[in-house]
């Protein structure tokens, strides 16, 4: 059985951010898969303190944090997923910053010692995992996700846990109406998407 990985940087409760993932949710579980949902709202993770302890070790496995918290957890969930759902909308031009510290906090997946310039990504060149991105904004869907920076910070996100991005579901206009509901034509990409994730 696959087991899917959906991690959800969203504020609000049931806007159309969770609307997505809840769909896609659905559509994986019909299709047998096993779902954990992240909502990182609600999950205790502290801010990165940049000290770099993490990528001073070896190896493909995720370096160890100097801080015990919720992180931990979650990277032993990412590395026993099969695939994943990542998702935030646009906030002010990016991802929220409930994702950027989510994100940040994957330095662990960086080789990077101290004599050196640069990090060597542990996972990057594996990529035999999938990944389902998914976003919303105020602008029209297409412009959004080419002018914004959300969608190139969660397939950077996918690519750092070693997964391949195989599917995006990007809505916009979302600004519209405070309590907006997914539309039928998303409700149908979703279905398409969640084939691809567990093919």
């Amino acid at each position: 059985m696959n087991k899917i990985l959906a991690i959800n940087g969203s504020y609000r409760d049931d806007g159309i951010t969770d609307q997505a993932v809840a769909a896609l949710v659905k559509a994986v579980e019909s299709a047998g898969a096993e779902v954990e949902v992240i909502l990182l709202r609600e999950y205790p993770i502290e801010f990165c303190r940049n000290c770099r302890e993490c990528t001073q070790q070896p190896g493909e496995s995720p370096g160890n944090c100097v801080q015990h918290d919720g992180m931990e957890e979650l990277i032993k969930k990412i590395e026993q997923a099969d695939g994943y759902i990542l998702a935030a909308p646009t906030n002010f031009g990016s991802v929220t910053a409930i994702f950027k510290r989510f994100m940040e906090r994957l330095i662990v997946y960086a080789y990077w010692p101290w004599d050196k310039n640069s990090p060597e990504f542990r996972k990057t060149n594996a990529q035999k995992k999938k990944a389902i991105l998914v976003s919303s904004c105020a602008a029209p869907g297409i412009l959004g996700r080419l002018i914004y920076g959300t969608h190139k910070q969660l397939k950077m996100t996918a690519q750092t846990i070693g997964a391949k991005t195989v599917g995006t579901v990007f809505v916009g206009l979302i600004a519209k109406d405070s309590q907006q509901k997914l539309a039928n034509n998303i409700h149908r990409k979703v279905q398409k998407l969640s084939a691809k994730l567990l093919e």
